[in-house]
């Protein structure tokens, strides 16, 4: 009478957040900007005093 049917459900989740990819790039950005401010603070200041 009843059929067995094998039923698969599929459930995709996609990390298309606008929001949450935007926060990430600004907060990476910051990571860069502060990376190279401390490079160039370095270069700059501190070792022209060690020569």
């Amino acid at each position: 009478m009843y059929e067995d049917k094998d039923v698969r459900v599929e459930k995709r989740e996609t990390k298309e957040d606008r929001g949450l990819v935007a926060s990430t790039f600004i907060k990476y950005t910051a990571y860069l900007v502060i990376f190279f401010g401390i490079i160039w603070f370095i270069i700059s200041y501190l070792l022209p005093m060690i020569q």
